[in-house]
């Protein structure tokens, strides 16, 4: 039995991974103080995943979302191939693990998508920020009466912008915990199959190759 290297992980791959990786742990430790750090984080968050899904379709083999597009059927039976700890070897992405990247990027899509709302609601910047209108501005006003409904209108204004920022915000910060929480199954998948193939998942992430075993 001869041990051979296989390139598996083209270089923009591993800069994507690794990218994110600390893109987000920046975005997330910088998330309380709101601050320009954590918006310039979020903005690189996005980047990398517009760049995903375009070298999904136009990468190389091993990046392409064709290459691991397993249907439910091959996903358990993967599932079980794990409970009798012979699970079957995928030089790529294992069903499991194809899953998970989907799930990810998804759930990365969300937390940027409803960053960006709540950026805009807040501050009032970002590309979902609403263009003040240009208000003509009276002297006086008519009668008391026409004061109190445009101030009544502000009122309304102002608890619908209110109650916007709490929704978005609720939903930055649950798709967040979420994230997090995938994050370290995500983690805890790469462990499993590095012992169950008795193989060095973070290392070929790293150098782009895997060793496989020629019979």
């Amino acid at each position: 039995m001869m041990l051979q290297q296989v390139k598996v992980w083209d270089p923009l791959i591993r800069i994507f991974h690794w990218s994110l990786v600390l893109s987000f742990v920046v975005a997330y430790l910088s998330g309380e103080e709101e601050s320009a750090i954590h918006i310039q984080a979020g903005y690189a968050v996005l980047g990398l995943i517009v760049f995903r899904l375009i070298w999904g379709f136009i990468g190389p083999k091993y990046a392409r979302f064709s290459q691991f597009t397993y249907g439910p059927s091959e996903v358990l039976c993967y599932i079980k191939g794990i409970a009798t700890l012979s699970p079957k070897y995928y030089l790529g992405h294992n069903p499991l693990g194809a899953w998970m990247v989907i799930t990810l990027l998804v759930m990365l899509f969300v937390v940027t998508l409803s960053g960006l709302k709540l950026y805009a609601v807040e501050e009032g910047l970002g590309p979902f920020a609403v263009k003040p209108e240009i208000e003509l501005i009276f002297s006086a006003y008519a009668d008391s009466d026409e004061h109190d409904d445009d101030r009544n209108k502000r009122d309304g204004y102002d608890n619908k912008g209110e109650g916007d920022e709490e929704f978005w915000e609720e939903i930055h910060e649950a798709s967040s915990e979420f994230l997090v929480f995938l994050i370290f199954l995500h983690i805890a998948g790469v462990l499993a199959s590095s012992l169950l193939h008795d193989e060095k998942l973070v290392k070929a992430m790293i150098t782009g190759k895997k060793t496989v075993k020629d019979e």
